[in-house]
């Protein structure tokens, strides 16, 4: 029997940036997916959800995307990815247990592809490298369930520290592990709005920023700075302007939030991440009035140091940083914002591992 557990993340600032070949700030959380089973001697898959009580079966031969149990796809891609790098996946049985909510933008995809992708490594003694597993849930994401996704959820889930947020240079795939100061705590506000991003939003956005790099002869929006954006905005329609501010100015909040911490100065994070919040709402459009409401309310406590979306967008959750004391004033004043808000109270915790 092998056991993993694999972490959802929040991202802090960067947001749809590693795709754009940018910068990400992010940490992974205290909530995550538990992945254990055992190698089978036949060719039979057999998956068990628990939390939702879902049965997936198949067999290794005839593996292919589900198209009635979308869930299961994120482990299927796994497997696919597995065999095409030339390892010979036998039948397993595996049951995947999770206390991370779903749809609330906090990587349960990521968290899912991790987990199996950690089994199959620990299972098959493999010797991937973490950040080649990141890849391989990035690609079972891409061709298992059709959201082309960067590697930020990925390597968040993976290279993240207790008590550290992570740094992504998604050009070159550094990562680095910045320590968090002590008192600084973090409020999930789950809004339970829709979240779902498989071929919708999500993959619009991408391609109206990789279509505003090529207007500008970029090899990606992160080589763009404010001011050739603006020098240059007669060659982008209105649309990829707005996209494109978003990711320029995200960029350079990452830049100066990485400062900051490293200066332990909360008060200069949570500034950017309001107006990381406004640009999102503004200029690149995946926000929604739920969570809108969560981060005007979060501003008026003024013992909220700063609030954003977190993730994707269209809907899940929003993340608030505040000072330790300030979370029962912050989570009334979330709930009474958005009723049908769950408040979640966590920590900077470490990535993936096997828990055997």
């Amino acid at each position: 029997m092998v056991s993993v557990f694999a972490p959802g993340r929040v991202e802090l600032l960067g947001n749809h940036t590693d795709y754009n070949q940018g910068f990400v700030l992010s940490f992974a959380i205290d909530r995550g997916i538990t992945f254990s089973g055992v190698l089978r001697a036949d060719e039979k898959i057999t998956i068990h959800a628990r939390d939702i009580g879902e049965i997936y079966e198949g067999t290794v031969q005839g593996l292919q995307r589900c198209e009635k149990q979308l869930w299961a796809n994120y482990v299927l891609g796994v497997i696919a990815q597995f065999r095409n790098r030339g390892v010979p996946v036998p039948g397993l049985e595996v049951e995947i247990s999770s206390n991370l909510p779903m749809g609330a933008g906090l990587s349960s995809s990521a968290a899912l592809e991790t987990s199996a992708a950690y089994f199959l490594q620990h299972s098959l003694h493999t010797t991937f490298s973490k950040f080649e597993l990141a890849r391989i849930g990035q690609e079972a994401e891409h061709t298992y369930t059709g959201v082309k996704c960067g590697l930020l959820d990925q390597i968040s889930s993976i290279f993240s520290e207790k008590s550290h947020a992570t740094f992504i240079d998604c050009r070159s795939f550094e990562v680095q592990t910045i320590p968090l100061p002590p008192k600084a705590r973090f409020i999930i506000a789950n809004s339970h709005a829709s979240h779902t991003l498989v071929r919708g939003e999500y993959n619009e956005r991408r391609d109206s920023c990789e279509t505003a790099a090529q207007a500008l002869n970029l090899q990606a929006l992160r080589d763009a700075s404010p001011l050739l954006l603006e020098s240059m905005s007669n060659r982008l329609n209105s649309v990829q302007l707005k996209r494109a501010r978003h990711i320029v100015g995200e960029n350079e909040r990452v830049i100066l939030a990485v400062e900051a911490l490293k200066n332990g100065h909360l008060d200069e994070l949570g500034r950017l991440m309001f107006i990381s919040h406004e640009s999102s709402k503004t200029n690149f459009e995946n926000s929604c009035p739920e969570l809108d409401a969560l981060v005007d309310a979060a501003r008026k406590t003024h013992s909220c140091l700063g609030a954003r979306l977190s993730g994707g967008g269209f809907g899940g959750a929003t993340v608030n940083l505040l000072k330790a004391g300030n979370e029962v004033e912050i989570s009334r004043a979330l709930k009474e914002a958005c009723p049908t808000v769950e408040c979640l109270l966590t920590g900077a915790a470490a990535g993936a591992r096997c828990m055997d």
